[in-house]
């Protein structure tokens, strides 16, 4: 404890937060006071704070910066995201970058995303480096953009994405407009941990606060996209309480889609994300409001933007007048045909992600053109080689393109949303819906369907032990299904670097199992790859049937 209140007291000479500041220091005071045991049980209110438990847990360890960059709650210490975190962090990217060079800072609308984002513009140019900061809260899209189109070296995207509202992020992008891959991530980590205190960084003050130009660049970029004629067209959307509203809507008057219905109560951004238990289209419940006001309206389309507009939800009308939201997958393979019938060229190369649905490699082999498999991450997509016309994930991440490729090198809730809104327009014209195209691809490639199990946990080290488990003895046989071969994604498969993940081939079915790079759960990725038959839904009903016996089996093995 002696060493923890050191590393603390150091910590709070150096903070220039005077929220946490004053936070660190009732810890401390918390600390130095054996903890108040009543006989009575305590409410929560009156449960006294246990400081060393506090202080363990924020200097015993801290923020691993890596290829997602920093991610974690707010508050004080090293295993929190603040103001000495983020300085740190832009000590150590300046550190690294060629001298002259430029860096192009963007932030999001959540609890001290500004503050972090202004304080790594000081510490940049301080270090006599250029720097660009957005002019206001703006999708992680056009941060992704902005990094190329402006010339930087590098950028800096301050956000949590759809984590919970106590979180808070700094994404790094590279001069391709990518995010971090190593051994980028490991040099910037080094650079990090050789930055003394922060009190004694060089600050400048003479960076560049970019205007609505920036976004008009990005306008225009995407306008190259192909948009059906949309007349008519009834889009019911929202923004989750993020910042995606005003440029989607911009987008879409632009290329002539009808301004969608937006959800009055989740419209303007707040970080305290009210109405939703985690700002997460794919979490339960999260998009209850949006499809109660696409009822109301009558609309032929859903689209849900997470907070920072990088992701996309869909939901659609069903023939019984319900309504159904899209997986991940579906969306995929949907905007993947869209694309290709939109280009040309044997050239094409589509990719995807080792635990997204195999579907799109049998899209690409019916269209003729080039298929690729990442590891996990929009990162690991934008590194592949060719004319890169599509990249998805299963974690609603799109990034569309046209001849000229992905506009954006990245994920794209924005331009997605138009590519989804343009192809419902073309089916819609056709007397047909989404419902119908995805039939269609079943019966074309199979019925490829996908589920996922998800398992939050508190303690970290249950997923390292689950993890060595299923390693030390993996099942031979998962509901009734033989596993064929088990790889360890660990050793490097398929020519992929090492990534910690185990990937199950069972008779008709794969799961990959893998920790997830951003939140403290445990995932497991389901598929079921079937003919589709003349009857469609009950193969989607046979497949949904053998995914619940899957997750079920594996929620087994792994508890």
């Amino acid at each position: 404890m002696t060493e923890l209140r050191a590393r603390a007291e150091l910590w709070l000479a150096q903070d220039p937060d005077p929220e946490t500041r004053a936070e660190l220091s009732a810890l401390l005071d918390a600390a130095a006071e054996p903890l108040n045991n009543t006989a009575e049980p305590l409410s929560n209110e009156a449960k006294p704070l246990d400081g060393g438990a506090e202080l363990r847990d924020r200097f015993g360890t801290r923020l691993a910066f890596g290829t997602a960059g920093l991610r974690g709650e707010l508050g004080a210490g090293p295993n929190r995201m603040n103001r000495v975190t983020v300085m740190r962090a832009a000590a150590g990217l300046a550190a690294r970058l060629p001298a002259g060079s430029g860096v192009v800072i963007g932030f999001d609308a959540r609890h001290n995303s500004r503050r972090f984002a202004e304080d790594t513009a000081a510490v940049v140019t301080g270090a006599g480096l250029r720097a660009w900061l957005m002019p206001e809260p703006l999708p992680t899209p056009v941060l992704a953009f902005a990094v190329r189109h402006l010339g930087a070296a590098a950028g800096v995207m301050v956000t949590a994405s759809h984590n919970p509202p106590r979180d808070n992020g700094y994404k790094v992008y590279w001069s391709d407009g990518a995010q971090i891959v190593p051994p980028v991530d490991r040099e910037i980590s080094e650079a990090i941990d050789a930055v003394g205190r922060v009190d004694g960084l060089p600050l400048g003050e003479g960076w560049t606060v970019l205007g609505d130009e920036i976004v008009e660049a990005y306008l225009d970029a995407l306008g190259v996209l192909p948009v059906a004629d949309a007349d008519g067209l009834k889009v019911a959307y929202t923004p989750m309480h993020g910042v995606g509203r005003d440029v989607l809507l911009r987008t879409f008057e632009r290329a002539g889609i009808p301004a969608p219905a937006v959800v009055a109560e989740q419209a303007e951004p707040d970080p305290d994300f009210p109405t939703v238990a985690f700002p997460n289209p794919e979490e339960p419940g999260a998009m209850d409001l949006v499809l109660a006001l696409a009822a109301r309206t009558g609309a032929d389309l859903v689209i849900a933007n997470d907070p920072d507009a990088d992701r996309l939800a869909l939901a659609v009308p069903t023939r019984d007048g319900g309504w159904r939201a899209l997986t991940g997958d579906e969306v995929g393979g949907l905007l993947a045909e869209h694309v290709l019938r939109h280009t040309s060229g044997d050239d094409r190369l589509v990719v995807t992600t080792i635990v997204s649905s195999s579907l799109l490699g049998a899209i690409a082999r019916g269209h003729g053109v080039r298929f690729a498999e990442t590891l996990t991450g929009f990162k690991w997509i934008m590194k592949a080689e060719g004319r890169l016309v599509f990249g998805y994930e299963e974690a609603l991440g799109y990034s569309v393109g046209a001849e000229g490729g992905v506009i954006v090198h990245d994920k794209d809730g924005v331009s997605a949303a138009v590519a989804a809104a343009s192809l419902t327009s073309e089916a819609r014209a056709q007397g047909r819906s989404l419902l119908d195209l995805l039939d269609d691809q079943a019966r074309r490639y199979g019925l490829h369907a996908t589920a996922q199990l998800s398992i939050r946990v508190d303690d970290l080290s249950l997923i390292t032990d689950a993890m060595a488990r299923l390693r030390a003895e993996p099942p031979k046989e998962v509901a009734g299904r033989p596993v064929d071969a088990v790889d360890d994604l660990a050793q490097g498969v398929d020519g992929l670097p090492p990534t910690d993940g185990l990937r199950f081939r069972l008779d008709g079915a794969r799961v990959v199992v893998r920790p997830s790079g951003t939140e403290p759960k445990l995932k497991c990725y389901l598929e079921v790859v079937a003919p589709a038959g003349d009857d469609v839904d009950a193969a989607r009903a046979r497949a949904a049937a053998d995914l619940a016996a899957l997750r079920e089996a594996f929620a087994g093995l792994l508890a």
